[in-house]
């Protein structure tokens, strides 16, 4: 079993940062794979970021590519979401997720989830 705790979502400004910590504990494995997904109001959960916990790849959506940076570290058992240069469709609840394998941006492969961090972005 891997538990999650996502931290650091707030109210930003349209332009701003917000960084997000993930907190990774429990039967871990370096062949996990690690992502960040979002879910908007009405919409459906869409992948945001993932990394390769052994090797450090990252993936991004189009949509973040930029802007976002996903990082692990692995002394601190825990992942990070660097957000710059946010905007309002950037607004969701943003969660960490884990699955043992490859990385997938399908969020419906994933077996562990923390309980999410809502972000918003005014105008």
């Amino acid at each position: 079993q891997v538990h999650l705790v996502e931290s650091g979502g707030g109210l930003v400004q349209a332009g701003g940062s917000l960084r997000l910590a993930c907190a990774v504990s429990g039967r871990t494995s370096s062949r996990y794979a690690m992502g960040w997904f979002r879910q908007a109001p009405g919409k459906e959960r869409e992948f945001v970021a993932s990394v390769r916990w052994e090797a450090g790849i990252t993936y991004y959506a189009d949509s973040v590519k930029g802007r976002f940076t996903i990082s692990r570290d692995n002394a601190r058992n825990s992942m990070y979401l660097q957000m710059n240069s946010l905007r309002p469709e950037d607004t969701a609840v943003y969660y960490c997720a884990a699955r043992a394998g490859p990385v997938y941006s399908d969020y419906r492969l994933y077996d562990y989830w923390g309980q999410g961090t809502q972000v918003t972005v005014s105008s």
